[in-house]
């Protein structure tokens, strides 16, 4: 079962998601989550990433990182997303060194010092050394919207929207680390749907068509699927043979999702729904739904 970490900082509650370790390998040692979350705990006196005598910043330092614009998570499959970076260490460190690891991470908050929840990786970052004190890093931030055992995920609601990231570097034996922040950003998305049916089917040439459908998104606290309301969603139109859809209206969904609109029939095509998408819910084309005019 995966562990779902809280860490107690002046200005809130840290959720360090991603770096708890499954039970079954408790015993494994180093585990580079597991002594993520057990560094970052313990500096937790003023905030969760405060410095005490107990430890001491290893001067690395992170750079040119790079991450996806944006991370769709559904209701229950793991997402990963990979990131890279520049990793700039003293020439007496060894980063190919049992005792050495470095990892990406994100956060939602104003800055890594007030995080809200951090996510990190299953596993530690693949560097490979470009000169003596400087490396390039690529690894995973791991997302679970529902755990093993069918446990709480990641992530809330809430958490939707704008993450930013940063990357931690640090040593085993002694405990002391770097972690920077604002290094970029990227965006947690609620997953979403979108369903069309056009009817009647087929239908007469200057009759009606009834065009319904539902846009729906991911709900990370009951790992469902409901209904997206007041939304705007716009009609569109392919017609057979083409390969464009055109905008014949824009309408807006209803409190439960729903849309429902008309239109004249005028040739054979396709009828869709199209949603340009928010900060927080990606956007989303429905099929398109063939209607032959006779």
């Amino acid at each position: 079962m995966r562990i779902r970490a809280t860490v107690a900082a002046v200005s809130g509650a840290l959720a360090l998601s991603a770096f708890a370790l499954p039970t079954a390998h408790a015993a494994d040692a180093p585990s580079f989550k597991t002594e993520a979350a057990k560094i970052l705990a313990a500096h937790s006196g003023k905030t969760a990433f405060s410095s005490d005598a107990a430890a001491a910043d290893l001067g690395v330092t992170f750079s040119d990182l790079k991450i996806a614009k944006a991370v769709k998570v559904g209701t229950t499959n793991h997402v990963a997303t990979t990131v890279t970076y520049t990793l700039t260490h003293g020439a007496n460190y060894d980063i190919n060194s049992s005792d050495f690891d470095s990892g990406p991470l994100i956060y939602k908050g104003s800055s890594i010092n007030s995080a809200e929840n951090v996510l990190g990786g299953e596993l530690p970052a693949t560097c490979t050394a470009t000169s003596d004190t400087t490396a390039t890093c690529t690894g995973d931030i791991d997302i679970f919207p529902l755990n093993e055992e069918d446990t709480a995920g990641d992530l809330l609601n809430s958490d939707a929207g704008k993450w930013s990231a940063g990357a931690i570097a640090l040593q085993y034996s002694t405990g002391d680390f770097s972690v920077q922040g604002d290094l970029g950003s990227t965006l947690v998305q609620r997953n979403s749907k979108l369903t069309v049916n056009a009817t009647p089917e087929p239908v007469k040439k200057g009759k009606t068509i009834t065009v319904v459908g539902k846009l729906s998104r991911a709900n990370w606290e009951d790992n469902k699927y409901h209904g997206y309301s007041t939304q705007p969603v716009k009609l569109q139109f392919r017609k057979k043979g083409s390969s464009t859809y055109t905008t014949l209206k824009t309408i807006k969904t209803s409190t439960t999702g729903d849309l429902k609109t008309t239109t004249t029939a005028t040739v054979d095509g396709y009828y869709r729904y199209s949603f340009a998408g928010t900060s927080t819910t990606p956007a989303v084309n429905a099929t398109g739904d063939f209607v032959d005019v006779q």
